[in-house]
């Protein structure tokens, strides 16, 4: 110890501390320690490096060197697409995109009437901001909730101040998928907390009530269900009596989504150690009491990833709804690829469509890896 202190050169009183050399820490210290740190090591990098550069150069070559952004139209409505299929897969042609994107967006809606599921997205967008913040988690968010879901429906129906009406049937697109996504989670997220706590009642009818329920849905297909949904159930309903298609696919996609759904909550609350249970009880606190203020928040804390993993997944289940009729953002995709001048341009259709949902989705991860961050901040002390 006596050496380094003679070796070591004089620091002058008051002086700044000096930073670590950038061999020891930062980003060259973060490279050598996990992409160079051997000779196998090295070469993998170096190998799939060469790898994921030739693809972001092939990929900005087709998406946006060759691409074609445009082609004209003929009079009678048809498109030129020579220029596109002249290229022969080298470029993209975004020009389907550009003609179709409003199909794609808003199914058969009328098309003067765009504006209306254009705002209704905004609104959709907006809600999702407002209910991730923070200082809105109080009972101000459920007549914010109300209020803009009572707008969504005036606008996409119509038939007041003014708006012309709009058959369900006309929907599609966008606003089909945030409406079947939005309405099937929220509702499906505390019919689930209500099944986990079922399971484990000590009241066995409702216990074995909610065993069968998600063994039940949790053994078929969504598929399955859209079907039963769609064509079955409305065999059991009185005569002259008919619930709306789109609705019945909600149902089926909420009981779907809140069986799955419990299970991850029920998986929360037999983490939580023993002891949370026994110093709710000897604090006097009735069973909601103790549900309400200790347990479920805690349980919801700690299954936070596999609870956005399960909303992710649903919201591209929505997806299905093709099978019945429902003009969700996908199926109207495959549909503007009909037309014959379009044909064989699937590909920037699905990147399209595909960016779309991931733009989604990825909000939800982010948002969901900052939220994880957050709440458990106290166990990093």
């Amino acid at each position: 110890m006596s050496d380094i202190t003679a070796n070591s050169p004089p620091v002058a009183a008051g002086s700044p501390p000096r930073s670590a050399p950038i061999t020891a820490v930062g980003p060259i210290a973060w490279l050598r320690t996990n992409l160079f740190s051997g000779w196998l090591s090295t070469a993998v990098t170096l190998v799939l490096g060469y790898l994921v550069i030739r693809a972001v150069m092939g990929f900005v070559d087709w998406a946006f060197i060759n691409a074609i952004w445009s082609v004209p139209v003929a009079p009678n409505g048809q498109a030129q697409t020579q220029a596109c299929r002249e290229l022969q897969g080298s470029g993209a042609c975004w020009a389907v995109v550009t003609e179709k994107h409003r199909f794609m967006l808003f199914g058969t809606y009328p098309y003067e009437q765009h504006w209306r599921p254009a705002l209704v997205c905004i609104l959709f967008v907006a809600l999702y901001i407002v209910s991730a913040l923070k200082r809105f988690w109080n009972w101000t968010l459920v007549p914010i909730w109300i209020g803009t879901l009572t707008a969504i429906g005036v606008l996409m129906w119509g038939g007041l101040f003014g708006l012309p009406y709009v058959p369900q049937e006309r929907w599609g697109g966008l606003p089909i998928t945030l409406i079947l996504a939005t309405f099937g989670l929220a509702f499906a997220f505390p019919l689930s907390i209500l099944v986990a706590l079922g399971r484990r009642s000590s009241l066995p009818a409702i216990k074995v009530l909610c065993i069968l329920y998600v063994e039940l849905i949790r053994g078929v297909p969504l598929i399955s269900l859209l079907f039963m949904a769609s064509v079955m159930f409305p065999l059991f309903l009185p005569e002259g009596m008919n619930i709306d298609k789109l609705l019945r696919a909600q149902i089926a996609i909420i009981l779907f989504a809140g069986a799955y759904l419990a299970e991850v909550v029920r998986a929360g609350l037999q983490a939580l150690p023993k002891g949370q249970y026994e110093a709710a009880d000897a604090m006097g606190l009735s069973y909601w009491q103790k549900t309400g203020l200790i347990i479920l928040p805690q349980a919801l804390r700690t299954v936070i990833p596999p609870l956005v993993n399960t909303f992710i997944g649903f919201f591209k289940d929505t997806s299905l709804v093709l099978i019945i009729g429902i003009f969700d953002l996908l199926t109207a995709g495959k549909t503007a690829i009909v037309e014959p001048s379009w044909q064989g341009f699937g590909i920037e259709v699905y990147v399209f469509v595909g960016s779309i949902y991931l733009v989604f989705c990825f909000a939800m991860s982010k948002y969901s890896a900052g939220l994880e961050s957050d709440l458990n901040r106290h166990r990093r002390r």
